[in-house]
């Protein structure tokens, strides 16, 4: 076995946001542009990377079978506010979740005003010039300045949800760690088993699971898919998909009244390991259950061509990451050193890097014109954990950005097949500069433009 580590309509659906006021649960947009500057000791950076690949322990002489790798491990930078600032976390850092209190302004990945900065320093050692000069060594710094407009364009999506008249309930699987299912932002977006009879010990629907009321842990054979102490990362991707529409804490992509999510847990809490056979375990449940997209922010370089034929045969949509670069944190090209299941060749797959806020892929994700199909914002990303809200970075917050696009579109475009969805997120894909010859498509997620794929205009 491989190991595993991560990386009918809704009647009272909320009414779109309008930026003068705040329906769909979006506040009034009134409060001054702030500027976030994002500072990274590139030192700091590299011992942490390289802790972290020892962790997972590519060739450990102790682990038989090479481990899947989460796709979360870009490094932790320290952010300062600028003026004007409003005390904005760093990665790793928690956010209260308070009444009345609106983080959307911070999810640069819906709305990007151009206000983020991040600031790289590196040590460079004194050398002697051309000229024969000593140059003497120091510090050195360089600037990565936000763009306005590189986002996901969220609000004409939203804006054609509104006005759309048929919505179908869609289910969306995060095979993942645990998920705090009680957060205030996702009670009402967790998939429910209608079927089970919650804590009474049975297996009231017969399907070979006790009590599996929001899905199944996979990892300890149970009904528990709660997040565990210091697990973040399946809350912080459910937040992303289907967060709340209700003006408080952060804004899901999906409208968590008709996108649910099921949760699957299939790593561990302590290191976010697992094994492949738990993951097929989890895809055949979420699909013996209803589930129409399967988000998967996990990897490993082991080939398994019973996992690859599973997801090639399956009826679900998979949203995967590419993952994070070899332990040095430097992105890997996947056409020449895969990792699975980014680089599975299937047509229900859509493999994801992860978009800096400028517009140019960030050196840390995974990259292939023919493995990865296309970029989404995973850098600095706001979203839930439990107790509140962090900031992640990685390419697994890049993959729940086009998971909750797919969900939204396939709620509101009841024309559209799966199939159908996977093809309006990669032939509307926004070209950059960057992304050429590096993605499949070119391109970065809008689903603005996907959502009309299609229609006349």
């Amino acid at each position: 076995m491989n190991r595993i580590n991560h990386h009918a309509p809704a009647a009272d659906a909320p009414a779109i946001p309008q930026k003068s006021g705040g329906a769909f649960g979006i506040p009034e947009l009134r409060a001054p542009i702030r500027r976030r500057i994002i500072r990274v000791n590139h030192h700091a950076a590299a011992l942490l990377l390289a802790g972290a690949a020892g962790v997972f322990a590519y060739f450990s002489p102790y682990i038989q079978e090479e481990p899947w790798k989460l796709a979360a491990n870009d490094s932790v930078s320290e952010l300062e506010n600028g003026p004007g600032g409003s005390g904005t976390a760093a990665d790793g850092e928690t956010l209260p979740a308070l009444e009345g209190i609106s983080y959307y302004d911070d999810q640069w990945a819906l709305e990007n005003k151009g206000n983020m900065q991040r600031v790289m320093r590196f040590y460079e050692s004194g050398s002697t010039g051309a000229d024969g000069t000593w140059v003497p060594g120091g510090w050195r710094e360089w600037v990565e300045q936000g763009v306005s407009g590189i986002d996901i364009g969220a609000w004409p999506a939203w804006n054609f949800y509104e006005q759309s008249g048929n919505r179908r309930q869609v289910t969306v699987a995060i095979i993942d760690s645990g998920v705090d299912v009680t957060h205030p932002d996702l009670q009402n977006s967790i998939w429910v088993n209608e079927d089970e009879m919650p804590g009474d010990g049975v297996d009231n629907d017969g399907n070979g699971y006790i009590d599996d009321v929001n899905g199944w842990n996979f990892y300890n054979d149970n009904g528990d898919v709660s997040a565990a102490s210091g697990e973040e990362h399946g809350t912080h991707g459910a937040g992303t998909i289907a967060a709340a529409w209700d003006g408080q804490g952060i804004t899901g992509i999906a409208d968590g009244n008709s996108v649910k999510i099921m949760v699957l847990k299939v790593l561990s809490s302590r290191d976010g390991q697992g094994i492949s056979d738990n993951v097929k375990e989890a895809i055949r449940y979420a699909e013996a259950n209803g589930a129409d997209i399967c988000n998967m922010s996990m990897g490993t370089s082991s080939y398994d061509p019973e996992l690859e034929e599973m997801i090639r045969n399956s009826s679900m949509l998979f949203v995967v990451a590419s993952g994070n670069g070899d332990w040095t944190g430097r992105g890997v090209n996947l056409d020449e050193t895969p990792v699975y299941p980014a680089a599975y060749s299937s047509e229900n797959i859509i493999s994801v890097g992860n978009l800096m806020f400028d517009g140019s892929l960030e050196d840390s994700s995974n990259y292939g014109a023919a493995s990865v199909d296309i970029a989404a914002p995973g850098t600095h990303i706001l979203s839930t954990i439990p107790g509140g809200y962090g900031y992640l970075s990685g390419t697994s917050m890049s993959a729940p950005m086009v998971s909750g696009a797919a969900a939204l579109i396939y709620s509101c475009r009841t024309d559209l097949d799966l199939a159908g969805v996977r093809n309006a997120i990669l032939e509307t894909a926004a070209p950059l500069e960057d992304l050429a010859g590096r993605v499949s498509t070119g391109g970065m997620l809008d689903v603005g433009a996907a959502v009309n794929y299609g229609l006349s205009q």
